[in-house]
């Protein structure tokens, strides 16, 4: 008998897939059913090789090593990964496997996963592939009845290797390069920096910005309400404010428009993003985990998608679904709606999946024994879902200009004529209780106005203060990456954007955690060394205009509009530019980065100094791996801080006296010598000196 090995992105997937075809019994790495093997990896098994694996030299960083440009590239398999590894090694190279399903993430990284693996194990089995845009068992099933030839997949693949490879060289080569001119370590990466660069020029603009003081008249008879323009000088609007009071103000034109709001486009990716921020204040990557945990439980589709629209085919899937929601979401009980549905199916503004939807799965089981945040996110799908297929609102906006003592004042008012989609949104809206609940729109509807009518007014006025930008917040920084920093984009133009929908919250997320950016609140700030960062860096690597260019060729490679190859060349050339221009700096900027790090000690495996950090104690070699956590099991267990102290003394003589330590046997503390046992793995070692336990 011969068997189809079916291979997915993570175990919980596998699980699912093999649930459905029938492999349900349980083996060591993989289910086992009728024709079927399913195995998984667990993310990226197999990663791109550490520089200091082509050569040793490279484990030091040095300005004459560079640039590092691999030819041929080579791979590796991660320690804590090689044990699943090989057992998808060993399936894939099994005699009575005769074929191979790649099941990984329908999109560039899941392909990337699939193709690094088949290719490390030395497979040349045919392959198929599954594409599928939702877990649900019955997508799978149909996935499964329209597997193709990967070898249709090949542009996608040549694009992912292509933003791993410009990836690794820019990343590789520019941390390397400016860490050693600045002698501090300076992460750089093709997108992370130029999104870092977005941040400083907001921050710089928000720290030159001068807030400037006017005033408005406003003149008021009942409830008709109207403002003059600008005032600078406080002189001047108080002279306007009493030549007013008590005088008659004369309407000189009223203006009547009828207007309509289209409804809005269902979400991708990006755009759920920005407004689970604004509405929650969650962050990227956690929008991204609950809708890939929604997925995965099948209630929602594949979140990593960048279209806003279903295919034209599944325009009676919805017709059901939507019918089913009506009679589920309680802001929408009662709701009288007529869905429109043609309007968000377009096949042609659909590559990989489809608009984010709920699953008809959802449908039926609902909320429970979900999570409040996987509830918030569900909402929020299904109301924009709902809203997408209502009809447009309407409503008539009035524009009012007065004559008074010879100054033009406006009122402005709004008449809504037919809610339509609006009333869902503002249904689901009085529902949250979320810090970023958004108010309700305010209606300001004039009283019935003539030209040439007049009014007894009284008069007032207010004093203003220009505004500052406003700092980035998730939301806000997530639509620049989309649009490359530009301040406008026409509706349908190009988009040329930072990363992509799937990478931009690991990018956030990244600033972070290096240091470079903080969250205050919701807002996104540059730190000390982001700013300094992003100033010393030259434009080839700040410029979001320049990396969203990259981008559009990463898009046409997948599309097969572009060469791969073309694509690696000019890459490993601006690197080589890069390295070239920047083989040293002046010396006003040498202590740019002055560094804080505190010397502990001496490295036993190399002799370079051992720094503190926040969690560990780390050489200072970039290329030895000693490093000592604080929270090393070994002092958890017995109860005892890992200070400075211990570390310095272990580092000094090998050894350290340490008072306190808990015995979990006895209940009790006691004094020993604990010993350094390094034998030079990924961790450090320690024991306690039998003889010295006092």
């Amino acid at each position: 008998m011969s068997f189809q090995l079916v291979i997915a992105e993570k175990p919980s997937i596998a699980r699912s897939i093999a649930a459905v075809i029938g492999a349900d019994e349980k083996q060591n790495g993989y289910w086992q059913g009728g024709e079927y093997l399913v195995s998984w990896c667990i993310g990226h098994l197999v990663s791109f090789a550490e520089a200091g694996q082509y050569d040793e030299k490279y484990c030091k960083w040095r300005y004459e090593d560079l640039p590092i440009l691999p030819q041929p590239w080579q791979f590796v398999v991660p320690d804590e990964k090689k044990q699943q590894f090989e057992i998808v090694r060993s399936l894939l190279n099994r005699p009575d496997v005769d074929s191979v399903t790649a099941a990984t993430d329908a999109g560039r990284e899941g392909e990337l996963i699939f193709r690094f693996v088949y290719q490390m194990a030395g497979c040349t089995k045919p392959v198929k592939r599954l594409w599928i845009s939702s877990m649900e068992d019955a997508a799978i099933r149909e996935g499964f009845a329209n597997l193709c030839p990967d070898s249709d997949y090949d542009a996608l693949y040549q694009s992912a290797l292509c933003r791993a490879k410009a990836d690794w060289l820019v990343g590789i080569n520019a941390t390397r390069l400016f860490s050693v001119l600045y002698h501090k370590t300076l992460t750089v990466g093709r997108v992370q920096t130029p999104t870092l660069k977005m941040l400083v020029d907001r921050d710089a603009k928000i720290l030159r910005f001068q807030k400037e003081k006017y005033y408005t008249v406003g003149i008021q008879s009942g409830s008709l309400k109207a403002y003059s323009g600008r005032i600078a000088v406080a002189e001047i609007a108080n002279s306007l404010k009493e030549k007013c009071t008590g005088t008659t103000a004369v309407c000189t034109s009223v203006k009547r428009e009828k207007k309509t709001e289209q409804p809005p486009k269902l979400y991708d990716l990006t755009t759920l993003q920005r407004e689970a921020n604004r509405l929650f204040g969650f962050t990227a990557k956690q929008t991204l985990d609950y809708a890939q945990q929604l997925y995965e439980k099948k209630l929602l589709t594949y979140p990593r998608t960048d279209s806003q629209y279903l295919t034209e085919d599944m325009g009676q899937t919805v017709q059901h679904l939507v019918s089913d929601l009506l009679g589920l979401l309680p802001f929408a009980q009662g709701l009288d709606l007529t869905p429109e549905v043609g309007r968000i199916l377009n096949s042609k503004k659909v590559s990989d999946h489809h608009a984010i939807i709920p699953t008809s799965e959802f449908a039926k089981q609902g909320f429970t024994g979900l999570a409040e945040s996987e509830c918030k996110l569900l909402n929020l799908v299904c109301s924009k879902l709902l809203c997408a297929i209502a009809a447009p609102h309407e409503y008539e906006t009035v524009t009012a200009v007065f004559s008074c003592a010879g100054n033009e004042f406006t009122a402005k008012g709004k008449t809504v004529l037919v809610p339509g989609w609006k009333e869902i949104d503002q249904r689901f809206r009085s529902t949250l209780k979320a810090d970023g609940e958004e108010e309700a729109e305010s209606l300001n509807t004039p009283p019935e106005l003539a030209e040439g009518q007049s009014f007894s007014v009284t008069a007032n006025v207010s004093e203003h203060f220009t505004s500052p930008p406003k700092a980035y917040t998730e939301d806000t920084l997530l639509s620049a990456m989309e649009r490359a920093g530009a301040e406008d984009m026409p509706e349908d133009a190009e988009r040329k954007g930072l990363g992509t929908p799937a990478t931009r919250a690991a990018i956030l997320e990244k600033l972070v955690q290096m240091g470079f950016v903080q969250r205050k609140g919701k807002q996104l700030v540059p730190t000390k060394d982001g700013i300094n960062l992003a100033v010393v860096l030259p434009e080839s690597l700040t410029s979001p205009a320049l990396t969203a260019e990259w981008e559009t060729r990463l898009t046409e490679i997948a599309k097969g509009n572009a060469d791969a190859d073309e694509f690696m060349a000019e890459i490993e050339a601006q690197v080589r530019q890069l390295v070239k221009t920047y083989s040293c700096i002046s010396a006003d900027k040498q202590n740019l980065f002055q560094s804080e790090r505190v010397i502990i000690g001496k490295c036993p495996r190399c002799g370079e100094n051992v720094y503190e950090g926040k969690k560990n104690f780390y050489c200072g070699n970039r290329g030895c791996q000693f490093v000592m956590w604080k929270n090393d099991h070994f002092f958890e267990q017995r109860k005892k801080a890992f200070t400075p102290k211990i570390a310095a003394a272990l580092l000094k003589n090998g050894k350290a006296k340490v008072k306190g330590l808990y015995s979990e046997k006895t209940g009790k503390t006691y004094d020993a010598t604990v010993l350094l046992a390094d034998t030079g793995g990924k961790y450090v070692n320690y024991r306690i000196a039998r003889d010295s336990i006092m």
